[in-house]
């Protein structure tokens, strides 16, 4: 009888053990679900910033060019651009600020190595994250094995740590998409 109820208060701590580490795993997964949503806005940004520096590059300073215009929805109206000799910069708070053409190109070049920079933070914190989640789910499988010894097959703590480890294994695959 000793024995089972110590067995039973074993199950019972080993299933509130893996209820904190799958809820830990849920909070990693949201983390991770916001880092590859900044992760992709930063390299549309990076994508974009390479365009506006390679479009930059090639408008040429001494002649007018007929190019298109965006209006919207995908409708274009064409329009000369007359020589570029400065260019409008916004640098945030609805601040815009005119640079000559090299002066641009730099403001964008540094715009772009900060971007390559926050992409990489984000890959490494990606990649941190990937880990912690595989290593609470190694954790929550080698303390079902322990309990499933102590306790059997017997009753409701099997069950529920099934439950768990099923809960377990959905937010461990969620973060591989």
């Amino acid at each position: 009888m000793t024995d089972e109820l110590r067995n039973q208060q074993q199950a019972a701590s080993i299933e509130q053990k893996i209820n904190e580490l799958v809820q830990q795993s849920r909070v990693l997964e949201a983390y991770m679900n916001d880092n590859i949503s900044r992760e992709a806005t930063v390299t549309r940004l990076l994508e974009e910033a390479r365009l506006a520096s390679n479009a930059i590059q090639n408008v040429p300073t001494d002649s007018e060019v007929e190019s298109f215009m965006p209006v919207g929805i995908g409708v274009y109206v064409k329009a000369l651009v007359p020589p570029v000799k400065k260019l409008l910069i916004n640098i945030g708070a609805d601040v815009t600020i005119e640079k000559n053409k090299e002066d641009a190109i730099n403001y964008i070049e540094s715009k772009i190595k900060e971007f390559e920079v926050a992409l990489r933070q984000l890959v490494s914190q990606k990649e941190q994250i990937s880990m912690r989640m595989e290593q609470i789910q190694r954790q929550v499988n080698q303390m079902l094995q322990k309990g499933g010894s102590a306790t059997g097959t017997s009753g409701d703590g099997s069950q529920a740590s099934h439950r768990t480890q099923q809960h377990s294994h959905d937010a461990g695959q969620q973060h591989t998409h």
